[in-house]
This record gives C-alpha cells, sequence and structure tokens, in this order.
C-alpha cells in the first residue's frame, strides 16, 4: 500500500512538471501558494529528467560519483569497524541532533516554517528558498524510498557484511534498505540550501559540517555504511542544483542579489589517489 501511494505521488509529480506554471498575481496569498506548489513539483520533476539531457561533463561527474562509490564499497565493513573504536565518545547530543534532523517528519517541519515565513511576510527570496528545501526534499526523499526497495542492500546492524543485498521488495524491509541514506539525503540538501544564503566560504563549510553530522551519525549507530552517506550527500547536491536551475526561470529574485548567469560549479575529481569533490563559486 505505501509502495502504491509513492507511486502515485511519482505520477503527480511528472504530470504537474510537464505542465507550464503561470505567474501569480501581485500580492495574491493564495495565488502566490498554488504558484508555488507548482514549482515545488515542477521542479522534482525538472530534477528527475535531467539525466535525459546530460551531456559530456555531466555523465563524466555521474562516472566519478559511481566510481567513488564503489571505491568505498569495497572498505565499507573495515570502516565501519574503525568507527566502533570512538563512537562512545561522541557526546549525546551530537548522536540524537543526528538521528533527528534527518527524520522525515522533523525535516518538512523545518522546511515548511521557512517556506510559510516567506508566503505571510511576501518575501519572495524566503519564499524562493522555501520552495527550493521542499522540492528537493520531496525529490530526494521519494527517490531513496523507491532505491532502497530495489537495491535491497543490508544495514550494518543486520549482522551481514556490506555486499550482501535481498533486493527487489514492495514493502520495506527494514534491515535491508540501507542505500541511499533517506537522512543524509535531507540533511545536507537542507544545509546546501540554506548555504546559498551566505558568500561567506567560511558560513557556507560550517552549514555543510553540520550537514553532514547526521549521516556520519547514522554511520556510527550501524544504520548505514560510509558509502551510502557519500552517495547520498553528493546525489543532493546535484537535485538541489537541478531544482534551483529550474526556480531561475520562475522567480525574479534569488539569493544575495546573486545575478541568474552566475552558478555554482562542483566537479568530481576520481583517480587511482584522488577522491574528492571541488566546489567553485
Amino acid at each position: 500500500m505505501r509502495y502504491l501511494k509513492l507511486i502515485l505521488l511519482f505520477i503527480s509529480v511528472l504530470s504537474v512538471s510537464a505542465q507550464d506554471v503561470q505567474s501569480p498575481k501581485q500580492d495574491k496569498l493564495w495565488n502566490n501558494f498554488t504558484y508555488d506548489l507548482g514549482n515545488i513539483f515542477g521542479g522534482a520533476g525538472y530534477a528527475y529528467s535531467r539525466p535525459l539531457h546530460w551531456q559530456g561533463k555531466d555523465w563524466a561527474n555521474f562516472g566519478y560519483l559511481t566510481g567513488g562509490t564503489l571505491l568505498l564499497f569495497t572498505v565499507d565493513d573495515e570502516l565501519n569497524k574503525w568507527t566502533h573504536g570512538f563512537n562512545d565518545d561522541v557526546p549525546d547530543a551530537i548522536m540524537d541532533y543526528g538521528h533527528k534532523y534527518g527524520n522525515p517528519q522533523n525535516n518538512y517541519m523545518l522546511t515548511g516554517g521557512v517556506y510559510l515565513a516567506g508566503l505571510f511576510t511576501k518575501n519572495e527570496k524566503l519564499r524562493r528558498t522555501g520552495v527550493l528545501l521542499i522540492s528537493s526534499a520531496t525529490a530526494g526523499g521519494f527517490l531513496q524510498q523507491v532505491s532502497k526497495r530495489i537495491i535491497g542492500r543490508s544495514r550494518p546492524k543486520s549482522g551481514n557484511n556490506s555486499s550482501t543485498f535481498d533486493p527487489f521488495h514492495l514493502d520495506r524491509v527494514f534491515d535491508y534498505d540501507s542505500f541511499p541514506s533517506g537522512h543524509a539525503m535531507l540533511a545536507f540538501s537542507n544545509a546546501y540550501v540554506i548555504a546559498k544564503q551566505f558568500k561567506s566560504p567560511w558560513v557556507k563549510a560550517g552549514l555543510y559540517t553540520v550537514g553532514m553530522i547526521p549521516g556520519l551519525v547514522r554511520v556510527m549507530d550501524d544504520f548505514h555504511w560510509v558509502s551510502d552517506i557519500a552517495f547520498s550527500t553528493v546525489l543532493s547536491i546535484f537535485i538541489v542544483e537541478s531544482i534551483d536551475k529550474y526556480l531561475d526561470s520562475k522567480y525574479d529574485e534569488k539569493y544575495n542579489d546573486t545575478p541568474k548567469t552566475k552558478n555554482v560549479s562542483w566537479n568530481l575529481s576520481f583517480g587511482p589517489n584522488t577522491l574528492g569533490v571541488s566546489l567553485h563559486f
């Protein structure tokens, strides 16, 4: 039944994204709300359609992401044992934050609050931020829920090694839904979107660090492997950037008065002795 609901949601996302959303009338709360709602689902549909339009560099980055994930896959068991050496030293407050912040209910409370603040104060920048937050969470959340049922990777807490799979389940099997990580994807999506509000690279780096905490906590508590977290974090960046590009054509204002022609550029690097992500802005 849950899977059927997800399928229906996916169909609605694609149908809305195919429609041309008209501009809202000025200072009309309801029109702004319906306009933003259309952009939330339209942005998610746009993100899903991007692979159909990828070119050489896009496919190269996807290849680097795949290669890096497979490389981490080979050492997941060793990394899991390594985290057991210090997880008891992590403060309980950080562990609690890591588990609760990436929770879908708490996530939508935060993103919904940001959006409603922008809607009722008639602040287009804040509205756009809320739309980007909600649309990114919706696109990433649906994608990871479907993917983990298809892939069926065992969680560390199942007692199996990282190469154990039980794929293709319509219903969720809780010890075999490790890849990808919903907590990591939602938490880092939020951090990445909020970081767009600031120009300082130090503030951005701080927000990115906070956004990575839930994923790392889930590793230390045996809910995920390191490769789950790494893949989900980078994928969340791709999703946010795709939706943000879509929203450029829907709103007149952007964060920090940044010109629409100025884009953040993410590049992946992968080689015999190199694995990383570089940011140019």
